[in-house]
């Protein structure tokens, strides 16, 4: 116990300065394999500057912003702190992807009580990684060591993305109409919504977990991140009259399809045109929920949906599939009537 005449620093008080300023250090070169078109200051200023490309005539800024949520326990249970930065990226430039636009630059948000500077770092190593797989410039951010706040070896994470579109070209699903394709691309898993149930579903399995999942460890197979879709997917917009997309995050395929479909139209999608992965049939067994409960609560290895006109559905699915991704035509459009505006049957 000290006196009240014993001089205290901040490291006294649980902030390491010094640390923080080693992993500054260690991010910097993470962070330069990111940059892009457009970037004036990056890592290091009160705040970073970005000129938006001079090929976009009329641009349209598009922001969203995002956490990994409770996956971030199973991170912090296992020792597995790679891969969940590439899950805070995804969840906000898919996100802004939706809307037609090409995320430009990404902040994050990394708070803890005291700072380990290896988790840290291959932390924002992901984060880097998945704006480098993005296209996406990580510019700037904030480390916070906040003693008290956090328990030990936890931390929570935010990230902030901004995107930009054509004015002509933003995307709002207002030309979807009735016979319109449903098209899935695959999911690279659970990604980072509903971890809450993932985590009482290996807590109730208790040791009787299986030893891999889709041909994987099982932890690799529940922790592995969220897909990607930036550049295939811009790819194919500008190729094809994609009418609307659709992230499918927290609410599942029942709950985030609605959100770009115009008034008076339903997804109506066919159950099993798309497989149900070993992870996803799992959970379902473990849980013991119905189909309509894993359709809300996971995206059930859907992770964008994309909605075209019929006749262009065939060429663009092609497109998608010769860039890597894994596409099942799921459904169409139709009339809502009396139903709900996703129907899985």
């Amino acid at each position: 116990m000290t006196s009240a005449s014993t001089p205290l620093s901040y490291k006294d008080a649980g902030v390491d300065i010094v640390a923080g300023d080693a992993l500054v250090e260690r991010i910097k070169p993470l962070a330069k394999r990111t940059m892009r078109e457009g970037v004036l200051a990056g890592i290091g200023g009160f705040g970073a500057l970005f000129e938006v490309p001079k090929r976009y005539k009329e641009p349209v800024l598009v922001s969203g912003t995002d956490g990994v949520g409770t996956k971030l326990k199973l991170a912090f249970e296992w020792n597995m702190h790679d891969t969940v930065g590439i899950d805070l990226v995804g969840m906000s430039v898919n996100d802004v992807l939706v809307q037609g636009a090409e995320p430009l630059f990404f902040l994050d948000y990394f708070a803890c009580g005291k700072l380990d500077v290896d988790t840290a770092a291959a932390v924002v190593g992901g984060i880097a990684k998945g704006c480098e797989l993005s296209g996406c410039a990580l510019i700037g951010g904030e480390t916070a060591e906040m003693p008290g706040m956090y328990p030990a070896g936890e931390y929570d994470l935010a990230g902030f993305c901004v995107g930009a579109v054509e004015k002509s070209k933003i995307l709002n699903g207002q030309n979807v109409q009735a016979g319109d394709v449903v098209l899935g691309l695959a999911s690279h898993g659970v990604h980072s919504n509903g971890f809450s149930l993932v985590r009482k579903c290996i807590e109730r399995a208790g040791t009787d977990l299986p030893a891999t999942l889709d041909g994987q460890p099982f932890r690799e197979a529940i922790m592995k991140p969220t897909r990607l879709y930036v550049k295939n997917v811009l790819a194919a917009l500008a190729a094809h009259p994609i009418k609307a997309l659709a992230h499918i995050t927290g609410g599942g395929l029942l709950e985030n399809i609605p959100r770009v479909l115009p008034e008076g139209t339903a997804a109506h999608l066919v159950k099993g045109s798309w497989p149900q992965t070993e992870l996803f049939a799992w959970l379902q067994k473990t849980a013991g929920i119905d189909d309509i409960e894993m359709n809300r609560t996971f995206n059930n290895g859907i992770g964008m949906v994309l909605v075209i006109d019929a006749d262009q559905a065939a060429a663009c699915a092609a497109t998608l599939r010769d860039l890597g991704e894994t596409v099942h035509e799921i459904g169409r459009i139709a009339p809502i009537g009396d139903g709900a505006a996703v129907v899985v049957a």
